[in-house]
């Protein structure tokens, strides 16, 4: 398959750059897989498309704030951008460096707020370790100084909001540098709603990395390799989703971090079991879902893995036209964009 095959137009100006005043007013586009439909709503009645005994997978992981700005001893500026932390003592991390000058091993970097930072080596990856040191606790400077990691497309800062509206309302494992989007449209009243109907909702915790935003660069899908991603699903979690199966329940993932994670684990164990680990699952046309029987999502770049996903899901035809149908309708776009529910 050819990645241009997962391309589409979108006007620049349907790029939702900011967040609606509410999270649950965002509209809703409804795909019919078996009768190949599409239909609107609001996203606050997406109770009216879910059964009792449906279950809500939410991703509860936390996004932090790994953007820092700061200089070396020279006056040049330095980003450093956090991408995880590493095992061990200490504050070590695996980071992302941009500067005019390229950075050298040992090199010190100043940061606001009494942190500094020191260059280790630099990684196969092309990435740096960066040790982290101060008076205080690195994770409440950073949670202070650190800035909120919003996707480029949205083409500005991060401002005070962000560090609200750009977290899920279940968001409690700090970790990743990127939501899982299709859950900022949820409210806790929506959840208490949708409990109340039957709907239980639980958790597992990926932590989204920076190559989801990462285009593909080879010619063909099968080329790509995909990054990966930390995870964890609790007991609790895997014996939801096996009893759901096993009573012919549905299955709905909150957003495409929810899927790989139910898919990965999957593929590997046969059935759903609690556990951690670093998933790698790459799903494009072809795969054959084994737990997830909806999808809920937003709407995604194109030529991207997550296109791809969402594409194995419902077909990839019925995708681009899904795509062009919310062009035409003017949908919002992308991390704060509108949504899409895939059953």
């Amino acid at each position: 398959m050819l990645v241009t095959d997962f391309d589409y137009h979108l006007p620049q100006e349907l790029i939702a750059r900011h967040p609606l005043e509410k999270r649950d007013g965002s509209r809703l586009m409804l795909l019919d897989r078996h009768r190949a439909s599409i239909a609107e709503d609001t996203f606050s009645n997406v109770s009216g498309y879910l059964t009792s005994g449906d279950l809500l997978v939410m991703n509860d992981t936390r996004v932090i704030p790994a953007r820092l700005f700061g200089h070396k001893e020279s006056g040049g500026k330095v980003e450093i951008f956090l991408l995880r932390r590493m095992d061990g003592d200490g504050e070590r991390w695996e980071c992302l460096l941009s500067a005019s000058k390229r950075c050298h091993d040992g090199q010190e970097i100043g940061l606001e707020g009494g942190m500094a930072a020191v260059i280790r080596c630099r990684l196969e990856s092309g990435n740096w370790l960066v040790d982290f040191s101060g008076e205080e606790p690195f994770a409440v400077w950073l949670e202070r100084e650190g800035h909120i990691p919003l996707p480029p497309y949205l083409q500005r800062h991060d401002c005070l909001a962000d560090r609200e509206r750009y977290q899920t309302v279940v968001a409690r494992e700090p970790g990743a540098v990127a939501a899982p989007t299709a859950g900022l449209h949820f409210t806790g009243e929506l959840l208490e709603r949708l409990k109340c109907a039957g709907i239980d909702t639980v958790f597992l915790t990926l932590h989204t990395g920076l190559g989801t935003f990462q285009p593909i660069r080879t010619p063909h899908v099968e080329e790509h390799r995909i990054h990966t991603e930390r995870f964890t699903i609790p007991p609790e979690t895997a014996a939801a989703v096996n009893r759901t199966k096993e009573r012919g329940g549905r299955v709905v993932a909150v957003g495409t971090t929810s899927a790989r994670t139910l898919e990965y684990v999957a593929r590997e164990q046969g059935s759903v079991v609690a556990g951690s680990g670093e998933a790698d699952i790459y799903i494009y046309p072809g795969f054959q879902f084994k737990v997830v029987d909806a999808l809920i999502t937003n709407f995604h770049l194109p030529e991207s893995t997550l296109m791809m996903l969402v594409s194995a899901f419902a077909g990839r035809e019925f995708i681009l036209e899904a795509y062009r149908e919310a062009v035409s309708r003017r949908f919002r776009f992308y991390s704060y964009g509108d949504a899409m529910f895939i059953y």
